[in-house]
């Protein structure tokens, strides 16, 4: 059957602030095959497993590594022993065919045989649709596989460098045969790493190979709502001309950058931006709708309050366009990363305002980082502490306040003899709904009162009912009108407040 649009499927809208669920889809299907003892395909997924997901309120499942994967990205994998000690971390007892290709070497641009056919891709569309989900797929547009069939048919789409080139760094090129002769494609980076082995890097300056991305681009979004585009921001001029310049010869930036351009021939598409080095407020201008934010996790995960505070403050711009996450495969587990500050860290980026962003696994509270090129993990299993955890705050940010609310940061003052410094306070409110979060990352008891202005009323009294633990705190109007509220969280302590008044 031809590849054809899922023309009966309409896009699914988004709420404010959407919850996006990753899923890895290897070995997702590996897993569900292993279950019910027969190979299964992405269109043969059950539907309990949508279900499952529709339950838990995502608006998006981002399927990740559904592309043709590269032969020699695999042979490479293999063969490299520098990677047999994260392999026996993940998977002790580990054999060659438990090792497959790089998902970010991609081959071409279509559904991998493991995966299934573009049918495949277009079921799921339809069963997350009927479901009120979206669907979200990569565009790996910095570089391909190494055998992608470009390299041969289309050496000038990539960064070249010279003979002399190859043979006093041979570590950073690929040598190809061509029908125009032997060329030296660099091999796919970014500057502050080595390069990535399985790829060559793409020429963002050159006009022909733009184009046929952008043409891969759009028979792409026939497939799915959005994309999460790889490492977005080595696109930009730039950024592109800082690292590869002294290999371009002379070639000029284009006139408008590649995503302005992107963004305009497939505006439907939803573009989500693996982000760094704060490019986040550029792309979100050229076009995309969310960012990773990056520099909030590296704050949580280093306990460094005080850019957390400088990060909320000042990020008013692309506030409700932010990727908030605490794992995605490239980072280690957050159970693992985080341990028993599992509990602050989770509330705090699971009630911010911007895309909230879970990871398979992460839930249960999985430790073991599945290397993207193994098709399984050992056995590990749920931890019902993290379990129960992330099913509170998942339940409770599902409700409509932390979609359609205002949020707002919440100054905390100085009360007693522990500093305020350590709590991060903020509220969403609703014309009939009204929550406080209250969270306490660093490592010392901190406590405070925070003002709470004509929000509340004298003539009233409040209930404080924490959802995280379900604790009541009764509070009189008469208290809060005049002296705030009072709160005081021990070290990776939080609150998830509901407040009434009674």
């Amino acid at each position: 059957m031809a590849s054809t649009p899922a023309a009966v499927s309409k896009p699914v809208p988004l709420r404010a602030h959407p919850h996006l669920f990753e899923i890895n889809t290897w070995t997702w299907l590996e897993q569900i095959s292993a279950r019910l003892g027969r190979a299964v395909r992405l269109g043969d997924a059950p539907d309990a497993e949508w279900d499952a997901l529709a339950r838990r309120g995502f608006d998006i499942v981002w399927l990740m590594g559904v592309w043709r994967r590269s032969a020699e990205s695999r042979r490479l994998a293999l063969s490299d022993t520098a990677n047999f000690a994260q392999y026996d971390r993940a998977r002790p007892g580990w054999r060659p065919e438990d090792v497959i290709a790089s998902p970010y070497a991609v081959a071409e641009y279509v559904p991998d045989a493991r995966i299934g056919s573009w049918e495949d891709v277009d079921a799921a569309r339809e069963k997350l649709h009927a479901r009120g989900m979206a669907l979200f797929l990569d565009f790996v547009g910095n570089h391909t596989a190494l055998d992608h069939r470009w390299t041969r048919e289309h050496p000038e789409f990539y960064v070249q460098g010279t003979q002399q080139d190859f043979e006093n760094d041979p570590g950073s090129f690929y040598r190809v045969e061509t029908p125009q002769g032997t060329r030296f494609l660099a091999l796919g980076k970014d500057p502050y790493f080595p390069p990535w082995r399985d790829t060559v890097q793409l020429n963002h300056f050159e006009a022909g190979m733009r184009a046929a991305e952008i043409t891969e681009l759009r028979k792409i979004a026939s497939h799915c709502d959005g994309v999460r585009c790889d490492m977005a921001m080595l696109h930009l001029s730039d950024i592109f001309e800082r690292i590869w310049g002294r290999f371009l010869r002379g070639a000029q930036a284009p006139t408008k950058e590649f995503w302005s351009e992107a963004h305009a021939e497939v505006p439907e598409l939803i573009l989500l931006a693996e982000a760094y080095w704060g490019t986040e407020q550029r792309l979100l201008d050229l076009g995309f709708a969310f960012a990773y934010d990056k520099g909030l996790y590296d704050a949580v995960r280093d306990g460094n309050v005080a850019e957390i505070h400088a990060r909320l403050g000042a990020e008013a711009a692309w506030r409700g366009r932010a990727a908030r996450s605490l794992e995605n495969h490239d980072e280690a587990r957050a159970a693992a990363v985080f341990g028993a500050r599992l509990g602050a860290a989770a509330t705090l980026m699971g009630t911010l305002a911007g895309m909230r962003f879970y990871h398979q696994g992460e839930a249960e509270g999985r430790k073991i980082h599945l290397p993207i090129t193994l098709r399984l993990p050992a056995e590990e299993p749920s931890d019902p502490a993290a379990a129960a955890l992330f099913e509170r705050i998942l339940r409770v940010t599902n409700q409509p306040v932390f979609h359609e609310g205002e949020w707002r940061l919440l100054k905390v003052t100085a009360e007693g003899d522990a500093p305020p410094d350590n709590l991060v306070a903020y509220e969403w409110r609703t014309g009939n709904a009204w929550k406080m979060i209250v969270v306490n990352p660093g490592g010392s008891v901190s406590q405070g009162r925070i003002a709470l202005g004509d929000r509340v009323s004298r003539a009233q009294d409040y209930i404080f009912q924490d959802e995280l633990d379900d604790v009541r705190y009764p509070r009189s109007g008469a208290e809060l009108t005049e002296r705030g509220l009072f709160v005081r969280r021990e070290a990776y302590q939080a609150h998830l407040f509901d407040i009434r008044a009674t």
